[in-house]
C-alpha cells in the first residue's frame, strides 16, 4: 500500500488514539484529519479538540458530531427489532456503533479529499473486522490504516515512552496498567481485560458504571409503559419521545433498578474466546417490551420464523457485516414483520429484572372468546380438535406400527 497523503482517524481524544494521531503524523508525514463521534458515551467531548488541536490539528480537520439520534434511529432500533442478541445474552452494544462510525470515516474521506481511514483497534478483536468491513462496503478504494498491526509500541510502557518523548499530555492513571478497558455509547458499556481476564474469578464491583448492584437497588417495585410503532419504541409512560432520549431514559430507569448486567465468556470473530463485563439497562428493558408487544400484535408463524432467523442476524451484526447484501435482505423480512406490532407494554422494573405484566394493542391478534374457559358462545368447537389430532398423529402412527412390524 503507497503511504496516504490524508487520513481521517476515528479519534476519542485518549492516549491511545492521540499516540496514533501523532504516529500518522510522524510515520506517514501526512495530514490528519479527526473524527470524534458522540454516541452517548457520557464523556465531555471538548477536551477531544482541544488535545487534536494541541497536537498540531487544523481547526477545519477537526469534526466533532453528535450522531446519537442516527446511532439509535438508523442502527440500535432496526437491530431491536429483530429482538438480536448474540450467543443467547449479548446485546451487541458495540458491534453495532462501529458501522455507523465507519461511515462517517469514509463520508468525512470523500467531504476532505483524503485518501485513507485509521482506527485504533487492536489485531486481537472484532472491532478491526468490523471497521475495516464497513469502510471497505462503502467505498471499495479507501485505504484502511491500523497502526495496532503496523507499528512495535506492543506494551502499555513503550506507548507511555512515545508519548512522554512526543509531548502527548498522559493523564495521571495512565501512567500505570489500566485495570480493564471500556467501550461506552448509549446502548452499553463494555469492560474487558486486566482484572477481568480470568473467567473464574467474579468481577470488581468497580467495573460497573451504569447500574446499581441488583441488592441495593430500591425495595418497591417501579412500573412503566412503553408505547411502540410499527416495533419501535416512541413513548415512555405516554410522553412522546425521540429515539435517543427513549434509550436515554430507560438507561436511567434501568439501571436505577440495577438491570441490565451480564459477564459473559462469547466467542471472537476472530477465534478466540474473551471475558466481558456489559451494562446493557435500557436495552435490558427495550428488549422485553419489545418482545411483550410481539407475543399479541405478530403472527405465531411469523414470530417463529424471526427467532429462527434472529441467530444468523445477530451473528452478521457481531462479525461486522451490517452492509451485506445478506443483512439487507434479513433486515427487509424484520421490517416487514413488523407492520403491526404497535401499542403499549407495561413492565415492572424490580431488583435486576425488567417483566412484562400487561400489552394492550388494536392490532392485538389475542382474542379472550377463543381462549376463554368459561362460555365462548360458539367463538370455538372443541369437537373440531379431534380430527386435528388424528391428523397430526397419522405419521407417527405409521411410524409406530413399522417398529412394532419390524420387531414383531
Amino acid at each position: 500500500m503507497s503511504a496516504p497523503k490524508k487520513v481521517v482517524l476515528a479519534y476519542s481524544g485518549g492516549l491511545d488514539t492521540s499516540i496514533i494521531l501523532k504516529w500518522l503524523q510522524s510515520e506517514y508525514g501526512c495530514e490528519v484529519v479527526t473524527f470524534t463521534a458522540d454516541l452517548g458515551q457520557g464523556e465531555e467531548l471538548d477536551p477531544a479538540r482541544q488535545k487534536a488541536e494541541l497536537l498540531g490539528i487544523k481547526p477545519e480537520n477537526i469534526f466533532i458530531e453528535d450522531v446519537r439520534e442516527e446511532f439509535v434511529r438508523d442502527f440500535v432500533f432496526p437491530m431491536f427489532r429483530a429482538n438480536a442478541v448474540y450467543e443467547g445474552q449479548y446485546l451487541l452494544g458495540t458491534s453495532i456503533a462501529r458501522p455507523l462510525i465507519s461511515k462517517r470515516l469514509v463520508e468525512i474521506a470523500e467531504e476532505t479529499g483524503a485518501d485513507a481511514v485509521a482506527h485504533g483497534a487492536t489485531g486481537k478483536g472484532n472491532d478491526q473486522v468490523r471497521f475495516e468491513l464497513a469502510a471497505y462496503a462503502l467505498n471499495p478504494d479507501i485505504k484502511v490504516i491500523a497502526p495496532w498491526r503496523e507499528w512495535d509500541l506492543t506494551s502499555r510502557s513503550k506507548l507511555i515512552d512515545f508519548a512522554e518523548k512526543n509531548q502527548i499530555p498522559i493523564a495521571k492513571d495512565k501512567r500505570g496498567e489500566a485495570p480493564f478497558s471500556v467501550d461506552a455509547n448509549l446502548l452499553h458499556t463494555s469492560s474487558e481485560g486486566k482484572v477481568l481476564e480470568d473467567p473464574a474469578v467474579d468481577a470488581p464491583d468497580y467495573v460497573y458504571q451504569r447500574t446499581v448492584h441488583p441488592e441495593d437497588a430500591p425495595d418497591t417495585p417501579e412500573f412503566i409503559e412503553i408505547g411502540f410503532e410499527k416495533g419501535d419504541a416512541v413513548s415512555i409512560n405516554g410522553e412522546a419521545m425521540s429515539p435517543a432520549n427513549i434509550l436515554t431514559k430507560l438507561n436511567e430507569l434501568g439501571g436505577k433498578h440495577g438491570i441490565g448486567r451480564l459477564d459473559l465468556v462469547e466467542g471472537r470473530f476472530v477465534g478466540m474466546k474473551s471475558r466481558g463485563i456489559y451494562e446493557t439497562p435500557g436495552g435490558t428493558v427495550l428488549l422485553e417490551a419489545h418482545r411483550g408487544i410481539e407475543q399479541i400484535t405478530l403472527d405465531r408463524g411469523a414470530a417463529h420464523l424471526k427467532d429462527e432467523l434472529m441467530p444468523r442476524y445477530a451473528e452478521l451484526i457481531y462479525n461486522g457485516f451490517w452492509y451485506s447484501p445478506e443483512r439487507d435482505m434479513l433486515q427487509a423480512a424484520i421490517d416487514k414483520s413488523q407492520h403491526h406490532v404497535t401499542g403499549t407494554v407495561r413492565l415492572k422494573l424490580y431488583k435486576g429484572l425488567a417483566r412484562t405484566v400487561g400489552r394492550w394493542s388494536e392490532h392485538s391478534l389475542y382474542s379472550e372468546a377463543h381462549v376463554t374457559f368459561e362460555d365462548d358462545a360458539g367463538a370455538y368447537d372443541q369437537k373440531d380438535a379431534a380430527g386435528f389430532i388424528q391428523l397430526n398423529a397419522l405419521r407417527l402412527k405409521l411410524l409406530a406400527a413399522r417398529e412394532r412390524r419390524l420387531k414383531g
